[in-house]
């Protein structure tokens, strides 16, 4: 009689778990579909959003674009517009700029001068910002993109020629500037000087 009375019990209770577990995995499942709606972060969002301008305004305090506006838009020859629309130090001491580059010439833009002078970036990094520079007005130095072992650059390759009308989007990252000097200039071939302000913070 004891043996049945614990072969019931036993019973009883692996029922009791068989169903807590049943109405636990059904609350797992609920509202899973919401997730699936949720828009991916854009890449402007990832990295900050930089494209080049000229303005600042209060979108350039804190680093990153407000209302859809650049924190800085400059157009150089053959009616290339470059914006930057985030400038934010990162832990590890470096900046990163991101933005969007615009072609309006009506022909294939090849990004002629944007790999820089260098022969190991002119070589390595063909069609990309590898060129682009930030200066630091108030602490009197000019950083250069950084760059791998190998030299290619950490910024953004376009890969091949911008076409007539369109837009690709950018980053570079640079050593950062000392905390306190963050209005800068991102310069890059023969655009005129983009000024931001760096935002964020390690």
């Amino acid at each position: 009689m004891n043996l049945r009375r614990v072969l019931r019990a036993r019973r009883g209770m692996t029922a009791v778990a068989l169903a807590a577990g049943l109405v636990l995995t059904a609350a797992g499942c609920g509202g899973g579909g919401d997730g699936d709606d949720a828009k991916e972060p854009r890449p402007s969002e990832k990295a900050g959003d930089l494209q080049g301008g000229s303005g600042g305004g209060d979108g350039g305090e804190s680093g990153g674009s407000t209302g859809g506006e650049p924190l800085a838009k400059v157009r150089g020859g053959d009616d290339i517009t470059l914006t930057v629309d985030s400038a934010r130090r990162e832990t590890g001491g470096f900046v990163t700029l991101t933005g969007k580059v615009t072609n309006g010439s009506g022909k294939a833009w090849v990004a002629p001068g944007w790999e820089g002078d260098e022969s190991e970036l002119a070589l390595r990094n063909k069609l990309s910002v590898a060129g682009g520079k930030l200066v630091d007005k108030k602490g009197k130095k000019r950083y250069l993109v950084l760059r791998d072992t190998e030299g290619r650059c950490l910024c953004t390759s376009f890969g091949q020629p911008i076409q007539a009308g369109d837009s690709k989007t950018w980053y570079a990252q640079f050593p950062a500037p000392p905390k306190g000097n963050d209005k800068v200039e991102f310069q890059i071939a023969d655009m005129p000087p983009a000024e931001v302000t760096i935002g964020g913070g390690e």
